[in-house]
């Protein structure tokens, strides 16, 4: 989903949820060495800081030189600006094959979809996930299916496989205005605007404002997520 992020790098590394820590730390226990973790499509950097942690050199590389721009900065994370290729599924696939040839490294996907917040705001957030389908790229599909159709030719070591995507939750604190942030960062609004339709006119936003509780009002909710892990 190359480049989807691009004109809205910025307001992405405000609006966007951090992935929990413990995330790492239980990926590192399974590899017995630590030297060299690939953070593939690194966006903003918060995986490769998180990978930081427990490897000695991330290479972090992005198609988006746009979301480089804003990487976060780390003496053991190597940005690298890749080309479009790398991109595609059965291209990524091929060279992470070729990576994992050496005993002991491990290949992980995750993504989230859903605000899970209540039983008002949850339905105009799926509504509102609906009407942004026809301007979303072809593989969103299989984040919007939380990877249980994503083709993942890996052997499972206990952390999903392929079709049974290991079912996560992202814990975040925010106020509406961070919600309406992290609306208007998703690439399909962005998308439909640069085809002249505006997926977030004042009346949705109010909705959301009515559903969430009130503009000034802090709340904590999760984000549904979904993980594959698994080796050669």
């Amino acid at each position: 989903m190359a480049g989807l992020f691009d004109k809205q790098a910025e307001i992405y590394v405000e609006a966007r949820p951090t992935y929990p820590k413990e995330w790492y730390s239980k990926l590192a226990a399974l590899t017995p060495q630590h030297s060299l973790a690939w953070d593939a499509g690194t966006g903003n950097g918060q995986a490769a800081l998180g990978h930081s942690e427990h490897y000695q050199q991330v290479v972090a590389t992005d198609i988006s030189e746009e979301q480089l721009k804003y990487a976060i900065q780390h003496p053991r994370i190597r940005y690298m600006h890749t080309p479009t290729l790398l991109s595609e599924d059965e291209m990524f696939y091929s060279l992470a094959k070729r990576l994992l040839r050496k005993p002991g490294g491990i290949i992980a996907v995750w993504a989230y979809n859903r605000m899970l917040v209540n039983p008002e705001f949850d339905p105009v957030f799926d509504r509102f996930r609906e009407n942004c389908i026809p301007f979303t790229h072809p593989n969103s599909k299989y984040v919007r299916a939380g990877y249980k159709t994503l083709p993942f030719p890996f052997e499972s070591v206990g952390m999903g496989r392929e079709g049974e995507p290991l079912t996560l939750e992202i814990p975040k604190e925010v106020s509406f205005q961070g919600v309406e942030r992290m609306l208007r960062s998703y690439s399909a609004v962005i998308r439909a605007k640069d085809q002249g339709v505006d997926m977030l006119p004042e009346e949705v936003i109010k909705e959301f404002e009515r559903a969430w509780g009130g503009s000034d009002l802090v709340r904590t909710f999760k984000y549904e997520a979904f993980m594959l892990v698994g080796k050669l």
